[in-house]
């Protein structure tokens, strides 16, 4: 089934490209914060009208995928209950310098996704949108079997989870190349192979922070084809062992 209705909880940098990709691809999209739907008018205004801003109540109420793309800090926040049942896309990275040291990451007995599965006992939790700047998910979709479509990969516990995530990918623009389970997760995670650089042109050095965020913009992104994202989380894998 074709999802109509998109639910993103976090209005930042991913979840505001998130949910503009989805606009764009005639999704309706429930955008949704910690503040309230009234500071999210800017954001609805630059989406569209394709997009609503509401209560995350609301947003997990009739979104029929619900993307969560806030600080992972703030995980344990997801309400639980509400979605119980539901898919949920995993679109967060731990950054121990911003969310706080947790022992079980630091020591790789568990991963982020893992963790928010934990918290989400009764979801389908898929990790997605996490290893890719905001910039270039907004900027590199591209319509299927174009020759410079890139992929992204995901991981979940959930087949039937996982092929629903695929298909929203496919809408969006990009190719899914599924790496395995939530524990398998690792090799999408900040500071692996895959994780945002390849998506990126190599950044020329010597440039003063105005210039580098200039470049940061006006830089086109580089296709990173399916066979490109395998091969760099088996490099990942094999580092991690």
């Amino acid at each position: 089934m074709t999802t109509r209705t998109l639910a993103v909880i976090g209005s930042g940098m991913i979840g505001g490209a998130l949910a503009g990709l989805a606009v764009k691809a005639r999704l309706q999209v429930l955008v949704t914060n910690s503040r309230g739907p009234e500071t999210l008018a800017d954001l609805v205004a630059r989406l569209g009208t394709g997009a609503r801003a509401v209560t995350v109540e609301e947003a997990v109420e009739a979104g029929e995928l619900v993307a969560a793309a806030i600080p992972f800090r703030n995980h344990a926040q997801l309400p639980a209950e509400s979605l119980a049942g539901r898919t949920v896309i995993d679109a967060m990275n731990y950054y121990p310098e911003r969310d706080g040291r947790i022992t079980a990451l630091d020591s790789s007995e568990l991963t982020s996704s893992e963790l928010t599965q934990r918290h989400l006992s009764r979801s389908h939790v898929v990790k997605a949108f996490n290893n890719i700047d905001f910039h270039r998910l907004a900027t590199s979709a591209r319509p299927a079997g174009a020759p410079d479509r890139s992929a992204l990969p995901i991981a979940g516990d959930d087949p039937s989870a996982k092929q629903a995530v695929s298909r929203l990918l496919d809408a969006l623009g990009y190719d899914a190349v599924d790496i395995g389970t939530l524990s398998q997760s690792r090799p999408s995670q900040p500071g692996t192979p895959v994780y945002v650089q390849p998506y990126m042109a190599e950044r020329p050095e010597g440039l003063s922070r105005q210039d580098a965020q200039r470049w940061f913009f006006d830089t086109p992104g580089v296709p990173v084809s399916a066979e490109e994202v395998r091969e760099l989380v088996a490099r990942g894998r094999t580092s991690d062992t």
